[in-house]
């Protein structure tokens, strides 16, 4: 059943679907197909007739099955169709017609429990056999759709690298056999890491994009907790629950994190009316789960801080004595320069701006933060704080020089506007 719609109403809709279902369709491609570049021209196929044909014939009830389906079927078409002058593709057709048959028809049932294909194609990319850099480009590439550009900045190099680790992955995958699952409960263990790590980036560029219009892309930010609802259910780890508690009281600030004008609002700012709490309370319990356990580690060390803040009345009353204890924990378990750099901003909170200055100012001294434009916006608003006007207009021109965020720039220049009044 199709609902007739107008040549622009369908356009807009295929243009809402692509950002909403794309990364769903393209596993299950990559599922039905057994091949990534297959899958991935399957999908662009899929989205091609799609533009063609819901302005004439109406959007499909289903369209995630719809795009299914038709990228399914122009693949194998493709395979027939090049099997008639190549005979060596002969058997690659006769494979893919009798898994084509094997399959039942899509509908809503490919998003049920483990037998999700997103989960599915995360643990695909997070195999063993792929190294660590590559495993994450690759999830980063195929399952968010992040581009490599994004992913490079956000790994501080260069974006061929990144494009050449996700091509070495893809092949490395297909030539070594390795099967699109969710693996036994004995293999789980060996990947679950690089799982965790990818679900928490993903769920960061969906709580502060790297780029573009939007703050926040709630898209990305709801697959990622709901790909930790899935995993959590599979393996009910202290750190999978830590991870599923860290994502869900950070989402719970979603709708007190920005103006109406789409402009950052600072956590001491946030009108605390506007968080979650449902969220908050179930984050909150997977935390004492998960530190119950006592065999948690930084996940659940971060969503205990994010619990003090979303647990505190209002900012005044937020326990920065003990938010810095637990950063000292997490630095000794996972020591990192944005750990760091949290950590110096908890101590400022609770010692004063100098004290954050000189921390974040040490960490400047070795380099590793250059070219990290939230460690300069953090020490603009340590100077600001600290009346020292000077040094913060220079950091806050830094942080600009190095943000593709439209919502964080917006908020860096009215910062240096207000200085300059």
């Amino acid at each position: 059943m199709v609902r007739p719609v107008d040549n622009s109403a369908a356009a807009a809709r295929v243009a809402e679907v692509y950002q909403a279902e794309s990364r769903r369709v393209l596993a299950t491609l990559i599922r039905l197909l057994g091949d990534f570049e297959l899958a991935e021209e399957a999908l662009h196929d899929a989205f091609a007739a799609a533009v063609a044909q819901w302005p004439r014939d109406g959007v499909p009830e289903n369209p995630r099955a719809w795009l299914v389906s038709a990228g399914r079927f122009r693949a194998i078409d493709g395979i027939r169709r090049r099997a008639r002058f190549d005979a060596s593709q002969h058997l690659i057709a006769e494979q893919y017609e009798a898994r084509r048959a094997a399959e039942p028809a899509a509908d809503d049932t490919i998003d049920d429990a483990i037998g999700d294909d997103r989960l599915r194609l995360i643990f695909t990319c997070c195999h063993p056999a792929l190294a660590p850099d590559a495993r994450i480009a690759l999830t980063l590439r195929t399952v968010c759709d992040l581009t490599t550009e994004a992913i490079a900045s956000a790994f501080l190099t260069s974006a061929p690298t990144v494009a050449q680790r996700i091509v070495r992955a893809k092949a490395k995958i297909r030539d070594a056999g390795i099967p699109y699952e969710v693996p036994a409960p004995a293999e789980l263990p060996e990947r679950l890491d690089s799982v965790l790590h990818v679900i928490y980036l993903v769920f960061n560029e969906g709580y502060a994009a790297s780029s573009g219009d939007r703050l926040r892309r709630g898209d990305l930010a709801g697959e990622a907790i709901r790909l930790g609802r899935l995993l959590a259910e599979l393996v009910p780890d202290p750190e999978v629950l830590g991870l599923l508690a860290l994502m869900l009281l950070q989402d719970a600030r979603r709708d007190a994190r920005e103006t109406a004008g789409g402009e950052p609002v600072s956590l001491e700012d946030q009108d605390r009316d506007l968080w979650h709490a449902d969220e908050i309370r179930e984050g909150a319990a997977l935390v004492r789960r998960a530190l119950g356990s006592r065999r948690f580690g930084p996940y659940s060390l971060q969503a205990a801080i994010a619990a003090l803040h979303a647990e505190s009345p209002d900012a005044a009353s937020t326990d920065w004595h003990e938010i810095v204890g637990l950063y000292d924990v997490l630095l000794r378990v996972e020591p990192s320069p944005v750990v760091a750099l949290n950590r110096a901003v908890a101590v400022a909170m609770r010692d004063g701006p100098d004290a954050g200055i000189a921390l974040i100012d040490a960490l400047h001294a070795d380099g590793v933060l250059a070219d990290y434009a939230p460690g300069h916006t953090a020490l603009a608003e340590l100077h600001r704080r600290a009346g020292r006007v000077d040094e913060a207009r220079a950091c806050y021109r830094r942080a600009l020089a190095l943000n593709e965020q439209t919502a964080q720039r917006r908020l860096l220049e009215r910062r240096l506007g207000e200085l300059d009044d």
